[in-house]
């Protein structure tokens, strides 16, 4: 249980007068404090996000992302209960583990970009003097902010992090307001963060599975009929149009910059949904695409394969994150993808 915090001002007869603590809605004022100032909760903090939309619809209050490159989750009670919120921040993270080192660098880009015209890279080397990992969001954490917890809330989040080793922990704010009309605000974790991460070391947590290798991806393109396929786009784009790959758990990515993002992802072969009948799946950020090769959506549409359709990343309705997705059903259909590329590459440069 998080202890109480008792704070006294010495006045001008020299006695200590306490100052009582008062009940406040803390949530509606908490948001924007922890976003202009996250030292109030850890100097080893930067706010990536804020509002984050995940897959499923819900909206992370904060994102932030620590000097290990690992993702912490910032959740205020905003109405409601304590252990509701507590569910909803554990739903958080089931999305959190799932994003790649390119989606952590989009949604941070965004964010940084939008707020302060930085880079994630550049926001991370001024705030932890130090470059960014090359691996991020191995591991992730969970805090959830409220004014007061109840007992069970306490006992939930104890359970959690001492039986199971999840990374959770909670952070009461207590609110004084003197006669004076001066504020005062004292911080209180409810587990010293240094037990949790303890615990969290200790147990067998989830781990994510690692991205697939550049050879791995080659040998399952091949097991799964299209080796020939993206042979010869993965060696068309990298000579004339790419400099940047990188990997998931199903593709490869190829990377680049735009506007509002550093090598971001652009376009994306995904060979584990991929077959001899259907073809090589392709997804791609039209937006972005087109914006990298500069020239507009229409002419980047139109190098796209015929069975091209509609697509989005998440439902955010964000140009960014939509897109277009189809097969590359031959090696015919790569040489015309490439020819269509250079020539509106051309016009556009």
């Amino acid at each position: 249980m998080p202890q109480a915090i008792r704070l006294w001002q010495v006045n001008e007869q020299d006695r200590l007068q306490e100052i009582k603590q008062t009940s406040l809605d803390l949530e509606q004022r908490l948001h924007a404090w922890l976003e202009a100032d996250i030292s109030i909760i850890s100097n080893d903090l930067l706010v990536i996000g804020s509002e984050v939309r995940t897959f499923y619809g819900g909206f992370i209050d904060l994102l932030c992302i620590n000097s290990s490159g690992d993702l912490v989750v910032v959740e205020l009670k905003r109405g409601l209960t304590p252990r509701e919120v507590v569910a909803q921040t554990l739903d958080y993270a089931s999305w959190v583990k799932e994003l790649s080192r390119e989606q952590v660098i989009d949604y941070a880009d965004e964010y940084l970009n939008r707020k302060f015209n930085l880079h994630l890279e550049d926001a991370f080397q001024r705030q932890f003097n130090t470059e960014l990992p090359e691996a991020l969001n191995e591991n992730h954490s969970l805090l959830v902010v409220a004014s007061s917890f109840d007992k069970s809330s306490e006992r939930i989040i104890n359970y959690l992090s001492e039986d199971y080793g999840v990374n959770i922990n909670a952070l009461t704010f207590q609110y004084f307001n003197h006669e004076s009309d001066q504020e005062f605000l004292g911080r209180v974790f409810l587990i010293e963060p240094s037990v949790v991460q303890r615990a969290s070391q200790n147990k067998k947590g989830y781990k994510r599975k690692p991205n697939l290798t550049r050879e791995e991806l080659r040998n399952l393109s091949q097991e799964n009929g299209v080796g020939k396929i993206y042979e010869k786009l993965v060696q068309g784009l990298l000579s004339e149009f790419f400099k940047k790959t990188n990997t998931t758990l199903s593709s490869l990515v190829f990377c680049g910059d735009y506007s509002l993002s550093r090598n971001a992802a652009i376009l994306s072969l995904d060979v584990t949904d991929s077959n001899a009948e259907e073809g090589l799946l392709f997804r791609c950020f039209t937006m972005r695409f087109a914006e990298y090769m500069k020239v507009c959506e229409e002419s980047m549409i139109s190098c796209y394969p015929s069975n091209y359709q509609p697509w989005q990343y998440d439902h955010s309705g964000l140009p960014q994150w939509e897109g277009h997705k189809g097969y590359f059903t031959s090696t015919d259909d790569v040489e015309n993808f490439l020819a269509k590329l250079a020539e509106v590459g051309k016009h556009g440069s």
